[in-house]
């Protein structure tokens, strides 16, 4: 008589442990992220901030570490998303409500509500373009909209500048109301903004970048908050600039122009014929959203 044999059952491999790290770092960033909103509820508004900074590093570490160590996984990816949504969309919402838009209940309820759905949907439109990898070659250098991280310290500028000018007019309600309205708008916005990922710098300009790279460091060290503001603040003035380049490079590749005459953004040589960071596949850790 034949003994039916059960199914073996599927195991998993085991995995080193340095393929764990870019979850841990995502973990870490989600961490961050909750501290803050528990000092938020203290009223320790710099720590608060200063978290949502470190959870924006780690955000970029994770994605950074994935790609070097040509890691693929799902988990890892919707982790990453969902850390995203909280860290960038609902705690820098919830921050700016405690501390100022709490004043207006229903109308900074309702733009502290506007802000996390914005995120939320312009991190799902990001996630759904990964699969069109047809983009045109001139989009490969810019963002469609502001970045998660970005709108996240775009909403905390005000902040930032209240604790170096005092609890003045940075706290105004009515400024922080239209910052977040302005932020929430833009992330899900077709404005195509600067990816500083993609540019390149040419020889005869790295020792002027890495000296402006010193100073900026010693600036961040020395005045931290000050800083992040004048960098927040240039972030905004460059949003025109990018939208005229953008055009530009757009109108070239319309017109047909050869990548050598359209610029340096168009051409093959500057990201070796390699698909665009922003639609890798989803395991490799996109760039942040």
């Amino acid at each position: 008589m034949l003994r039916s044999r059960s199914p073996r059952r599927h195991r998993l491999k085991a995995r080193p442990l340095l393929h764990l790290v870019p979850n841990m770092f995502t973990i870490l960033s989600l961490c961050a992220g909750l501290t803050a909103l528990r000092y938020a509820l203290d009223e320790r508004w710099q720590l608060a901030v200063a978290l949502i900074l470190v959870a924006g590093v780690l955000d970029g570490l994770d994605g950074r570490s994935a790609r070097m160590l040509n890691i693929q996984s799902k988990l890892g990816a919707e982790l990453d998303s969902l850390a995203d949504f909280f860290n960038f969309g609902v705690a820098p919402a919830l921050i700016v409500y405690l501390w100022t838009l709490s004043a207006l209940p229903g109308l900074g309820w309702a733009l502290a509500l506007l802000f996390a759905t914005c995120c939320a949907l312009r991190l799902a439109r990001f996630n759904s373009e990964l699969d069109k990898p047809d983009r045109p070659r001139w989009s490969l250098y810019f963002f469609t909209g502001i970045p998660a991280p970005a709108a996240a310290g775009l909403a905390l500028t005000p902040m930032m500048l209240s604790f170096i000018a005092g609890a003045g007019w940075p706290r105004s309600w009515w400024i922080n109301a239209v910052m977040l309205l302005f932020v929430a708008m833009m992330m899900v916005s077709k404005v195509p903004t600067f990816s500083v990922k993609r540019l390149r710098i040419k020889p005869d300009y790295v020792l002027p970048t890495l000296l402006l790279v010193g100073l900026l460091t010693a600036f961040l060290v020395t005045e931290p908050w000050l800083a992040l503001s004048v960098l927040g603040v240039c972030y905004l003035a460059s949003i025109p600039f990018s939208v005229i380049v953008a055009r530009r490079l757009r109108r070239q590749e319309e017109a047909g122009v050869p990548a050598a005459e359209a610029g340096p953004a168009a051409s093959p040589a500057s990201h070796g014929g390699e698909p665009p960071e922003s639609v890798l596949p989803f395991g490799q850790r996109h760039p942040k959203s």
